[in-house]
Formats: structure tokens, C-alpha cells, sequence
């Protein structure tokens, strides 16, 4: 089943052609960082507050945890979709949609009088996980070919330091505001962005024509969910409860089934057969990776370091000071993002992901070897932020050189789906190592932080072995020129 577009079947031109006039790329970079930054704070930014939010709303913290299940859910089935809808009739167009579907959904969770308006609040901000496909895909199309790698680097990492902005400032927010101000000040970013895409940004002349895979759309959503709400709701209602298992099983076939539905369409929303790639099914696995290690870390120290000292491991620090305690993972995050961009056009992504994986490695290795001192607290945030910066600049841009330029949009967009699931999994597995680990009181123990920790340097181990069995030099540079992308690399 098919849906037609009216976009006219235009012949895709190459992108030094789109324009005559070459357009603003520091503008250009400038509205899709905003976006970018704004989707990833709104990711992260609800969870140190989802006590007080539920408490103000008056629902258990367990029903509040919808805020955040209806974010991933959306992003995840809908990201593929709109990137896809990108790819085939604009992405200019698709990211001013995209942007607006953001706006209208942080307004929405802003003024949100009850926990219903605010889920779909929630659910309409999720909408907006497009906004990294379509904006790596505007980068290719628009910017001059020895500015893309360092460019998307950029872009990738600002995905990690939003997420880690989104968790630093949360305390503080709401402790000197309220938590509406979570989303009330996140709404300002979106309307610079979205006035400077309507307004500055030109249209892509690469386009990839067709008609949206309606069948294959419904499919991959009953599957996502499937996945997502049995991980996401997997402790509450059991981890060997009929409907954990049950919905686990279902998401499992479903996709089965999408596959080999895809395989059989004319046009399919993903074209599966890119995932053989070489270069892109280890991007992906280094994706869903760094989401469970990042998602991991931040589940992990904010509890340790808010735990009370009296515990003879916690530190007692307040939601505000744990949060602070992140602020060396992000600034690692920014500055190893745009060197992972430049060491993809002198190197290739390969040595750079690689290098990302090591450095989580360690990053989690050390607490769990030790987490008494607050020095190994920092230390391990400096090489996990490390780690992230330099792996999610050198996936993107891996992916990007694996693939034509006319399925970047799709192709990135089941790495964000990667990469969203990776962080589901990630929150889910260590908030049950957390819970499963506790004192009569409820407080976590010692043992607990020691294994979630251990757990994460094991998925980090995972995407390091990934990254070291993607595409060497040769192969790269090979397929890239056969994408059309030699110039993104050298000889």
C-alpha cells in the first residue's frame, strides 16, 4: 500500500548544482545547530525532573515516566518517515515542518494544565528526531565538499551536548524557576531556528521522487512500539511478564516482517539492502552503543553523586551540583566533535570511532574499578565525553560516505532510530540494575553502581569491536567515489 506525492518527478541534480549562488553556510549551520541543540536538550532535559513534574500534576512517577516513553516512541517511528518525506519532496520543507511540529509541542508541554496534555506535548516534540537526518542531509547537499566532514562533525556531537546540557540544567532551572521553564526556554532556540530556515536557507535541488511506503510505515511503527514500550515499561510491569515478553516478541516478528516487506517494494521507506553495507550496519552498531553508554552515565552519576554521604558512597550533592558534575563530559563533547570532523577527512571515520570506543571504555572501566573519590567521578566524564564526541561526528560521516547521496536522509535516519533505541535500552537496563540492587530503604547500593558501570564498559567493548571491523582506507575511499563523495576524502 502506497501513498502517491504530487511532488513532481524532477530529475535529481547533483549538489554543486542545486544553486548558481552559493548560500550562507555559516548561516546555514547556525539554524540547523539550534534545531539540533534544542530536539537534544528537550530529550534529556524532563528526566531529573519527572519527580517533581508528577508531583506537581499529582501522578505517581511512574505514570509521569510516559514524558519520556511518548518522546522516544515518536522519534523513533516517525524519524524514518519524515526523513524519508525529506528526501522525496525536500528537506527544506520537511525541517520546516519538523521545526514546527517542535514549536507547537514545547509550547503545548509549556502550558500543559494535566499529564495528558502534556504527553502529547511530549509526543509532538519527538516528532522533531528528523531534524539530525534532514540536517547532515542539508550539509551534504549545501555546503562546499571540504567543509561537510568538519560540519557534520559538529552537528553530531551537538546531539551528545544537548542531551548533557538538557540533564546540567535541569536542576537549576527548576529550582530558581519552575519546571514549565524547561520548555518555555528550549521554545526560543526553536523560533530562531525555524524563522532562519523559512527565511535563509534555499531548497535542495536533490530530491529522490516517489511514493511514501504507507505499509511499510505502519509496520515499522507497530515494531518500534512494540520494542520501545516493552523496554521502557519492562520494570514496572516485569521483565518476564506476559506483556514485556509478549510486545518484545511482537516488535520482533514485525520486523521480520517490515524486512522482508522492504525488500518487495518498489519504493521502501528504508532501503534494507544498505544496511549489508559494510559501513553502515557498523555505524549502527556503534550508535545503538554510545546511546546505551551515554543514557547509561547519565542514570548512573547523578544518583551516585545525590546519594547521601552517610551511605559511605554517595557524596549528597543536590540535583543542581550532581548536575554540574556532567558539565566535563559536555565540554569534551564540544571540543573533540569538530576534531573527529577533521581527523574523518584526513583519516576516515574508522580511526576516530575506534579511538571513541577505547576512550568510553575507560571512561566506565575506572568507577567501576573505584567511585569513591570525586576526582574519578570527573575523570571518567572527561573520557566519556571524549569517547561520545569523537564517535558520533565519525558515524554520521561514515554512514554519509557509504551511501548514494540520494538515500542519506533514510540512511541516517535508522542510525538516529539506532541510536534512540540504544538509549532506551541504556535507561531501562541500568534503572533496573539500580532497583534490582537496593536497600530495604530504597537506596541503591555500592554493588549496584559497581555493575551498571561494568555493564556500560561492556557495550562500550561492543562498539569499539564495530568500529574496528568497519571499512578500512581502501574501502572507503573506493566506496565513497562510487557515491559520488571521492571529494569528501583523500586518495
Amino acid at each position: 500500500m502506497t501513498s502517491t506525492l504530487s511532488e513532481p518527478a524532477a530529475p535529481a541534480a547533483p549538489p554543486a548544482a542545486s544553486n548558481k549562488r552559493r548560500p550562507n553556510g555559516i548561516l546555514i549551520v547556525l539554524y540547523l545547530a539550534l534545531g539540533g541543540v534544542s530536539f537534544a536538550v528537550l530529550q534529556s532535559l524532563v528526566a531529573p525532573a519527572l519527580a517533581t513534574i508528577g508531583g506537581d500534576l499529582e501522578v505517581a512517577t511512574s505514570d509521569a515516566s510516559w514524558i519520556l516513553t511518548a518522546y522516544l516512541l515518536s522519534a523513533a517511528v516517525l524519524t524514518p518517515v519524515l526523513g524519508r518525506l525529506g528526501d522525496m519532496v525536500g528537506k527544506r520543507r520537511m525541517l520546516i515542518v519538523v521545526l514546527s511540529l517542535l514549536l507547537v509541542g514545547t509550547l503545548l508541554a509549556a502550558i500543559a494544565p494535566n499529564l495528558g496534555v502534556l504527553i502529547i506535548g511530549r509526543a509532538l516534540q519527538g516528532a522533531a528526531g528528523a531534524i539530525m537526518p534532514l540536517s547532515i542531509a542539508i550539509v551534504r547537499d549545501e555546503l562546499p565538499r571540504d567543509r561537510v566532514g568538519g560540519v557534520i562533525g559538529l552537528l553530531s556531537a551537538i546531539f551528545g551536548v544537548g542531551a548533557g546540557v538538557g540533564i546540567v540544567a535541569a536542576g537549576p532551572i527548576i529550582e530558581a524557576l519552575s519546571w514549565h521553564w524547561l520548555f518555555w526556554m528550549p521554545a526560543v532556540l526553536i523560533v530562531i531556528a525555524l524563522l532562519g530556515v523559512i527565511f535563509g536557507m534555499p531548497e535542495s535541488a536533490v530530491k529522490k521522487p516517489g511514493r511514501l511506503d504507507v505499509a511499510g510505515t505502519l509496520i515499522l511503527g507497530v515494531s518500534l512500539v512494540s520494542i520501545l514500550l516493552a523496554i521502557t515499561e519492562g520494570e514496572k510491569w516485569g521483565w518476564t511478564s506476559f506483556g514485556t515478553l509478549g510486545l518484545l516478541g511482537l516488535g520482533v516478528v514485525t520486523m521480520v516482517v517490515f524486512v522482508l516487506v522492504e525488500l518487495r517494494a518498489e519504493n521502501p521507506l528504508v532501503d534494507v539492502r544498505l544496511i549489508k553495507n559494510r559501513g553502515v550496519w557498523t555505524a549502527d552498531i556503534v550508535a545503538i552503543a554510545f546511546g546505551f553508554a551515554m543514557f547509561g552515565t547519565f542514570v548512573l552519576v547523578p544518583t551516585l553523586l545525590q546519594l547521601p554521604s552517610e551511605t559511605g558512597y554517595g557524596f549528597g550533592k543536590t540535583v543542581s551540583e550532581a548536575g554540574l558534575f556532567l558539565l566535563p563530559t559536555v565540554l569534551m563533547m564540544i571540543v573533540f566533535g569538530p576534531i573527529a570532523g577533521l581527523l574523518v577527512k584526513r583519516i576516515g571515520p574508522k580511526v576516530p570511532m575506534v579511538v571513541g570506543g577505547l576512550s568510553v571504555t575507560v571512561a566506565f572501566v575506572l568507577p567501576a574499578i573505584a567511585h569513591g573519590e570525586l576526582w574519578q567521578v570527573v575523570v571518567s566524564g572527561l573520557f566519556t565525553g571524549t569517547g561520545i564526541g569523537l564517535a558520533f561526528a565519525s558515524m554520521s560521516n561514515a554512514i554519509i560516505e557509504s551511501v548514494p547521496a540520494l538515500q542519506t536522509g533514510e540512511a541516517i535516519g535508522v542510525n538516529t532510530i539506532a541510536r534512540t533505541i540504544g538509549s532506551s535500552i541504556g535507561t531501562a537496563v541500568i534503572a533496573a540494575i539500580i532497583t534490582s540492587n537496593a536497600s530495604p530503604q530504597g537506596l541503591p547500593s555500592d554493588d549496584a553502581f559497581t555493575i551498571g558501570f561494568w555493564v556500560c564498559a561492556g557495550v562500550a567493548v561492543l562498539a569499539t569491536v564495530a568500529a574496528a571491523v568497519a571499512p578500512s582506507r581502501r574501502v572507503r575511499v573506493a566506496n565513497a567515489r562510487a557515491n559520488g563523495v571521492d571529494d569528501l576524502v583523500e586518495a
